[in-house]
């Protein structure tokens, strides 16, 4: 059993590792719409409350909603252009009357999403798995480097501290055991994060400049407005985030050892729903479950449930205290480069893993497993191939889980579907308890 003391710290390294993804949004989200500081603070302390929340009843869940994984749930980067452009062309308010209709359709359209459970066998989801793994990898590389834009991308100093990180890391899973191996990104961030102080890479302003206390309100930017053209749009933008989270339920079964059952999938989205729903009535943003920490996961062994529960509390305790949440932004952006760079290769080589089970030697599988990597990573790569396409279709397209995840579902349906050569790995059925 955990002690409440590493419980906690483990749920912060996983707060760290998920953190520069949930901000992102809200800060780009922000700037676009000019907002005000004061505006932008609330914007900030508003999603990260709602993702704790969101992550609680994914993890604790009941009997009807909640997948009751290890999985930590943010803002999806998907849902940026959307509001950016509804909020541009009318206000924010009918943004978030879109995003709160849309997350009751998730609610209503999860147990069709349920049935999708008899098209992911072991190929599949060994392929999806990896396609997860292999879309992050640019995110980090871009963070190991500076931070995509950044006017030092690129610079030696940038290199080191990931490179740093990324070997504090190894060496801490090398050469100790047990708890300390647990924490070992952990480790990892703070080392870099206070070698780069050194360096001159840190600066507090910040922290002085954010206020200790702020309530999470409804209807911060007015009472929600309703248009037609944006409902469907926030609607398309979560299709594409419960296709992303199936992915990642079944990315964490497989860590875990838990067959996934159609039910399963069903409370998990629905859960997601009623987060997005909340999203919108507290003024965040549309959720769906962090790629981010699946890696972690794998990296560290713990696979309880626990852990992610203290993420989730901790987040809503920096929902309510920006100064505490501005603390953790002062991490440099190679500092978390070179974490992720181990996490999510983590991913990569789970989805290996899994495939490895599948007989390659069947030309079938060998097809699906091929093509799907290829088509995902490729949209991930070169999205700009979808530029002359529809908005609608160019935004589901150039993510390259949902095209890499359509075509194995795809090829799985016309080459084996019917077929009896693939099976499911044998797996428990059983969560360590919380």
């Amino acid at each position: 059993m955990i002690s409440k003391q590493k419980t906690v710290t483990l749920g912060v390294q996983h707060v760290l590792a998920m953190y520069a993804g949930a901000v992102v949004v809200p800060l780009l989200i922000g700037k676009e719409l000019g907002l005000t500081p004061t505006q932008m603070a609330y914007l900030i302390a508003a999603d990260l409350f709602t993702s704790g929340i969101a992550t609680l009843m994914q993890v604790v869940g009941t009997r009807y909603f909640g997948v009751r994984l290890p999985v930590v749930l943010g803002c999806t980067f998907t849902a940026v252009g959307p509001i950016i452009a509804v909020a541009s062309t009318s206000n924010l308010a009918t943004a978030y009357g879109a995003i709160i209709l849309s997350g009751l359709f998730v609610v209503l359209a999860a147990p069709l999403f349920g049935k999708l459970l008899r098209f992911f066998p072991t190929v599949v989801t060994g392929s999806v798995v990896t396609i997860i793994g292999l879309s992050l990898i640019p995110v980090a590389m871009n963070n190991a480097a500076g931070g995509a834009g950044s006017a030092d991308f690129g610079s030696p100093r940038n290199l080191l501290l990931a490179l740093g990180t990324l070997v504090l890391i190894l060496l801490v899973n090398r050469f100790f055991i047990g708890f300390t191996r647990s924490i070992s990104v952990l480790i990892g961030l703070v080392a870099g994060t206070v070698a780069a102080y050194f360096m001159g890479m840190v600066s507090f302003q910040s922290v002085a400049q954010a206020s200790w206390v702020n309530i999470v309100q409804p209807f911060y930017f007015g009472t929600p407005q309703f248009n037609i053209g944006a409902i469907l749009t926030m609607i398309l933008v979560n299709i594409i985030s419960m296709v992303e989270s199936t992915g990642v339920y079944f990315a964490v079964s497989k860590i875990v050892d838990k067959k996934l059952e159609e039910q399963d999938i069903v409370k998990g989205l629905r859960a997601e729903g009623l987060a997005i729903t909340l999203g919108g009535l507290f003024n965040a943003f549309p959720y769906t479950a962090f790629s981010q920490n699946v890696g972690l996961i794998s990296l560290t062994r713990v696979k309880t449930r626990s852990a992610i529960t203290a993420a989730g509390l901790i987040l809503v305790v920096l929902g309510l205290l920006p100064k505490l949440a501005a603390l953790t932004t002062v991490i440099p952006d190679a500092v978390l480069g070179g974490a992720m760079i181990a996490m999510f290769g983590m991913v990569v080589a789970s989805g290996i893993n899994t495939l490895s089970s599948v007989d390659l030697r069947q030309n079938e599988n060998l097809l699906i497993a091929a093509c799907s990597i290829a088509v995902g990573l490729g949209s991930s790569a070169v999205p700009q191939i979808f530029d002359q396409l529809p908005d609608m279709l160019k935004m589901l397209l150039q993510n390259g889980i949902v095209t890499g995840s359509l075509t194995a579902i795809a090829l799985n349906i016309l080459l084996l579907h019917n077929r009896k050569g693939d099976k499911r790995l044998p797996v428990q059925t059983s969560l360590p308890d919380v």
